[in-house]
């Protein structure tokens, strides 16, 4: 008798859980359809690098708050001159233009929305070094910025020197995020931790310093130079290392003051990293203002003295120039210890290399992937090429930088191979790229998501409303489990009434 019940049994408590499931879901979806506001917010990252400053916009779903993959930026403007450190002896001429990027901004971002809009400065290695040099100048550049903005319709949270470590931390979030290497969405858009997801290394190469970031394969090895990243309620233990004075423009004024050094005279001097043909006078305040080549600095030394540079166009020779950049035998041949006697874990995994790395790159006709084969034969082929022949080549002509091609792809050829021991087999591995989708991977944007806590350190997901397709199909299944639930419970009944009437009758005929 309890075996024949058990099924109506079952049939009701399915009955009951579809009817609850399927109010529960509509009250929910109609909620969240309710809590939603379609607006967005906004976001503002001023990236104050050595050589220019860059203006960031970002945007996201107001509702997604503390969500993923939801950050996007939507602006970009570079601001025109030098960058800020460069102001040191004139900081009030920094408003000027600021001011042609921020009046871009105002017109993006609604009117309505400005003040509650954060904007954030982040100064990089170029604020380091002058920091270093002269402490009350670069306070009074950062000075002059406060003022600046507190004349803005923006929410300024501050002007700030960030650390070599956390410029390469903020990179490497920023690309990882990017790539959606830290949560993804699931069969029921929530979010969710990547299942065996690996995260990117990052690549950045500045005009004053570059960055290495990686997941080491060992991290409590590395316990010293490694940093604990708490991010959606997982960590990642990140090593990463800034190389001072080894950014693309400090480090080409030591190989120029090393040209000087070796020359015979200090009126005309010969570079074989700069284009045949190619002439250019430089003062020597160019080449020793600078702290990174102070050391290299002549005893007689006038700083508006002019330097004749001559470009003779030799590959082997700008190579063997720029090995002098690197000291390697600070290591004493340690195979943890690449060049200036810096600790460095093996490189391990996928890397994207962005900033001057991309676009030294791009200027010599590669793009993402490509063997360490191809890179030699086009930087030779490159180098090899007259002034002339390079204005032809090059998709954006721009003398300082045309000019210093050369130099960048040798330079790069070493710090990545020499450097960080990439090898034939493992250069595939680096990719290089300037953005995901229409955000460019740089610091900036790890940093705004840190400040402003966009991505959580507790792993508190939120769940989305169902997509109307999803919460259709859910609602459908429901029903139809409800109306089986409930037809079986009606046919129980009749069989068991059924059975009733039988047993009733059969009793009535039985013979006394």
């Amino acid at each position: 008798r309890m075996l024949t019940r058990t099924p109506s049994v079952v049939a009701q408590v399915f009955l009951l859980l579809s009817i609850v499931l399927v109010i529960a879901i509509a009250v929910i979806q109609m909620n969240q359809q309710e809590i939603l506001s379609p607006g967005l917010k906004y976001g503002i990252v001023l990236d104050a690098g050595s050589s220019r400053t860059t203006v960031y916009v970002y945007e996201w779903p107001a509702e997604k708050e503390n969500n993923t993959g939801v950050v996007s930026q939507t602006f970009k403007c570079n601001v025109k001159g030098p960058g800020i450190s460069s102001y040191e002896s004139s900081p009030g001429a920094l408003a000027k233009p600021l001011d042609d990027c921020l009046n871009k901004v105002k017109e993006r971002i609604p009117a309505h929305l400005h003040k509650n809009t954060s904007v954030y400065l982040g100064a990089t290695a170029g604020m380091r070094l002058l920091r270093l040099q002269n402490e009350s100048a670069a306070n009074e550049v950062l000075a002059s910025i406060q003022n600046y903005f507190r004349a803005q319709p923006f929410e300024f949270r501050g002007a700030q020197i960030i650390t070599g470590p956390e410029e390469g931390v903020y990179g490497w979030i920023t690309a990882n995020y990017l790539m959606g290497n830290f949560l993804e969405r699931n069969l029921w858009r929530t979010w969710v931790h990547p299942y065996r997801k690996e995260t990117m290394g990052a690549l950045d190469l500045g005009g004053a310093s570059t960055q290495i970031s990686f997941i080491p394969e060992d991290p409590e090895e590395h316990f010293n130079s490694t940093l604990q990243v708490k991010l959606y309620g997982y960590n990642y233990n990140v090593y990463t290392h800034s190389y001072q004075c080894y950014g693309r423009d400090e480090a080409e004024k030591r190989l120029l003051a090393l040209l000087l050094q070796k020359s015979n005279t200090s009126a005309n001097v010969d570079n074989p990293c700069y284009p045949q043909n190619y002439n250019t006078a430089l003062t020597m305040k160019y080449f020793f203002g600078s702290l990174c080549t102070q050391s290299l600095r002549p005893a007689n030394y006038y700083p508006n003295q002019t330097v004749n540079l001559h470009g003779t166009g030799d590959p082997g020779l700008c190579q063997e120039m720029v090995s002098l950049l690197f000291n390697f035998t600070a290591c004493r041949d340690r195979e943890d210890c690449p060049f200036n006697g810096i600790h460095q874990p093996k490189a391990k995994g996928n890397f994207v290399a962005f900033s001057g790395f991309y676009y030294t790159i791009n200027a010599l006709n590669l793009s993402g992937h490509f063997s360490l084969d191809d890179f030699n034969s086009s930087m030779w082929f490159f180098c090899s090429q007259s002034w002339a022949q390079l204005q032809f080549m090059l998709p954006k002509f721009e003398e300082i930088y045309a000019r210093s091609y050369c130099f960048s792809a040798n330079f790069i050829y070493y710090l990545l191979v020499h450097g960080y021991n990439f090898n034939a087999e493992t250069w595939p591995q680096i990719h290089f790229q300037k953005e995901v989708g229409n955000s460019s991977i740089a610091w900036s944007l790890g940093y705004m998501l840190s400040l402003t806590n966009m991505i959580p350190a507790e792993g508190k997901l939120i769940q989305l409303p169902l997509k109307p397709s999803l919460f259709a199909g859910l609602l459908i299944f429901l029903t139809a489990m409800a109306l089986l639930c409930l037809l079986f419970l009606i046919y129980s009944c009749i069989v068991s009434h059924h059975q009733k009437n039988i047993s009733h009758v059969e009793h009535v005929f039985i013979p006394e």
